[in-house]
């Protein structure tokens, strides 16, 4: 199978305009992937699942990331007088990155037997901009997934033919697998009939020659 350096050249060059980043994966798995941009992302997908020598037909897996705001450090090179003198000398920064969510899909090749190719989709914001177009018109089996990723993270995919709630229901609030997702001190309990539903069910049935011996005569 082609290295992603090698498709993503050539997806960028089949699909004006389109632009695509290798993300490094710097994990056990070592598994980098596609970070492929919004607009272009439907005929990315379709680049990918037609083209003759990648053929990923089948769309495995996807799942949702949430990104909190965060903040990093980094060393650049500044130009400073030292001693009376002008030198490059390396100075640490810090660099706030503002939160996003991913949809990431876990592409195989059914025709040619190779993959995975991991790629992914962020988001603008953790808010309103939280919008992606959805790749199931290209892989049919990113269906349910979507409308677990809509329905747990929040991100609306634009195109999806029946983006509703899939695990929780219709009045939930709020997006469980958030990470600043704070549960309800207010539950509402209700005791299960599972103990009366099990002691009127064994008077259906005759008692097991162990339980015979043990009721008092």
């Amino acid at each position: 199978m082609e290295s992603l350096e090698q498709i993503k050249a050539r997806a960028e060059a089949a699909i004006p305009g389109a632009k695509i980043d290798i993300v490094p994966n710097l994990g056990p798995a070592n598994q980098p992937s596609l970070l492929i941009d919004n607009e272009h992302a439907p005929a990315i997908a379709k680049f990918l699942r037609d083209d003759p020598t990648l053929r990923l037909d089948f769309c495995s897996n996807v799942t949702g990331v949430d990104w909190l705001d965060r903040v990093t450090k980094k060393t650049v090179k500044v130009k400073k007088v030292v001693e009376g003198e002008e030198k490059e000398v390396n100075e640490p920064i810090e660099e706030r990155i503002p939160g996003y969510l991913e949809a990431v899909y876990h592409l195989f090749s059914m025709a040619h037997k190779h993959g995975p190719i991991t790629i992914r989709m962020r988001t603008r914001d953790r808010g309103e901009g939280a919008r992606l177009p959805s790749l199931t018109p290209v892989w049919r089996s990113a269906e349910f997934q979507e409308r677990e990723i809509f329905d747990l993270y929040g991100i609306r995919f634009d195109g999806h033919p029946d983006l509703r709630r899939i695990l929780m229901w219709d009045e939930f609030e709020d997006h469980p697998m958030r990470k600043d997702y704070v549960q309800p001190d207010d539950f509402e309990w209700e005791p299960t009939p599972h103990d009366d539903v099990l002691a009127r069910a064994k008077q259906h049935y005759a008692p097991r020659p162990a339980e015979q011996e043990l009721r008092p005569s």
